[in-house]
């Protein structure tokens, strides 16, 4: 038996090609197979085709034909946000161009855990999370898998900042509102914090009087997350009234901007932002309004000395000598080891678009979020929870109850029709749309707004 050909070297692109091609076309076939914006029949009947697809995970001898039949079925049983009608997560349909970079991360497969492994990637990543970091007001940025990891490393350097421990050694504590990312709170958990400070969100945000007084009655290092896209409904937090109540009572402020983040980009809604840059850390994740392939998570600092906390040494790594004599110690950009060089399909794509580029798509999908409410505030079937603030919409069959809206959710999903999200605000369940897609049409919001209204019991 001959030996299968590798990826990169001098023979890689050769034996790409014809993979490629069949890859391409599995795509097209699983797609077509689908017909819609996911699989029909629900988890049973998923569960089943990729059996049958699949077969023996590990036979006796291999098949040629598994990476067709097996790209197929994932096409064919996948939630494609590319499809109008799949909007309900903060799931980006990505950019082919960036998609395309990721292709050559993958060939290449280079680590950035020492310099030796990845030299252009490293150098690459170090310019682009310094101008991220830039454009939000803020000094450096390292990179992550997305918001979850941002969020953890903020309470880590908030743990580890200087003078972070109180007079009598308390640990630093979470002050953040209900409307808050779960992450925040299930980081302090893992990070052997207090139990956070939750305060009342009943509109969805962090009310600044709230939490001023919930300061004023706190002793100990505190750490303030606010949020500038809420996951639920894309709320942003009053964050210029919420910096100057954290400056006021010397307490330190991470802002999670995975969402709405990238909105430092478009001249059109920067000013939603203001106040980021009072930050001591903010988390960014461009697989949401920045259109790349999962994983795009930053996080940026406002003191970059501060990512001297995740500093670590292995001498086959970072080598004291190898440092002195001008190799870059990568090990302190992360707390992971091996880690793929996610800086490569965000500088291609910033480099690509450019900032108006991105910042017409941003624009874009923001405003279909505003004419898919005029829609439904028009319907008279349906209710509108609020006017978006980014590309996320709340909406539901009027008079319906919480149960005949998660009904209409499932069953949508399990014919293959569409792909809604949920949330709870204001006491009740509301339909989620995420609308992320810039090549969704007046027509497919039509489409939209009529598949939910036509699934609701009479």
């Amino acid at each position: 038996m001959s030996t299968p050909p590798l990826a990169s070297g001098p023979h890689g692109p050769d034996a790409l090609r014809p993979l490629l091609d069949t890859v391409l076309g599995a795509l097209a076939t699983g797609a077509a197979a689908r017909g819609g914006p996911l699989p029909a029949g629900g988890p049973d009947a998923v569960a089943a085709r990729v059996s049958d697809a699949l077969g023996d995970v590990l036979p006796e001898h291999g098949d040629p034909d598994a990476l067709r039949a097996l790209v197929h079925t994932l096409a064919a049983g996948a939630a494609d946000p590319a499809d109008p009608l799949c909007a309900a997560h903060l799931h980006c349909p990505p950019l082919a161009v960036s998609a395309a970079a990721d292709l050559a991360v993958s060939a290449l497969n280079p680590s950035l855990d020492s310099w030796d492994q990845a030299p252009a990637a490293s150098a690459l990543e170090a310019r682009v999370t310094r101008a991220l970091a830039a454009r939000l007001g803020l000094a450096d940025a390292v990179v992550t898998t997305g918001g979850t990891e941002a969020n953890q490393l903020a309470l880590l350097l908030a743990r580890e900042a200087p003078g972070a421990p109180g007079a009598q050694g308390a640990p630093v504590r979470l002050v953040c509102s209900a409307a808050a990312h779960h992450s925040l709170p299930r980081a302090a958990w893992l990070l052997g914090l207090p139990d956070p400070v939750v305060l009342p969100a009943p509109n969805g945000i962090l009310d600044p009087g709230t939490l001023d007084a919930a300061l004023a009655g706190l002793t100990g290092p505190l750490l303030v997350a606010a949020t500038a896209g809420t996951t639920d409904a894309g709320l942003i937090d009053p964050l210029p009234e919420i910096a100057a109540r954290c400056a006021a009572h010397g307490t330190r402020l991470h802002i999670d901007a995975a969402y709405g983040g990238a909105l430092a980009l478009s001249d059109r809604h920067h000013a939603l932002l203001d106040g980021l840059d009072a930050a001591h850390t903010v988390a960014l994740d461009l697989h949401k309004l920045g259109w790349l392939p999962v994983a795009a998570g930053f996080l940026a600092v406002a003191d970059a000395t501060e990512l001297d906390a995740l500093h670590q040494r292995a001498d086959y790594l970072n080598a004291g000598d190898d440092t002195e004599a001008g190799l870059p110690d990568l090990l302190g950009r992360s707390t992971r080891t091996t880690r793929r060089p996610d800086i490569l399909k965000a500088a291609v794509t910033l480099r690509t678009l450019g900032r108006t580029g991105l910042a017409d798509l941003i624009d874009q999908v923001l405003g279909l979020a505003q004419d898919f409410a005029d829609r439904i505030e028009a319907h008279p079937g349906l209710e509108l929870y609020d006017r978006p603030t980014l590309a996320t919409v709340l909406f539901r069959p009027a008079h319906a109850s919480d149960d005949t809206v998660a009904a209409v959710r499932r069953t949508l999903l399990h014919e293959g029709r569409a792909v809604l999200g949920r949330a709870r605000a204001d006491g009740r369940l509301w339909l989620k749309a995420t609308l992320l897609n810039p090549h969704t049409g007046p027509d497919d919001l039509a489409h939209l707004l009529k598949l939910a209204e036509g699934h609701t019991p009479a």
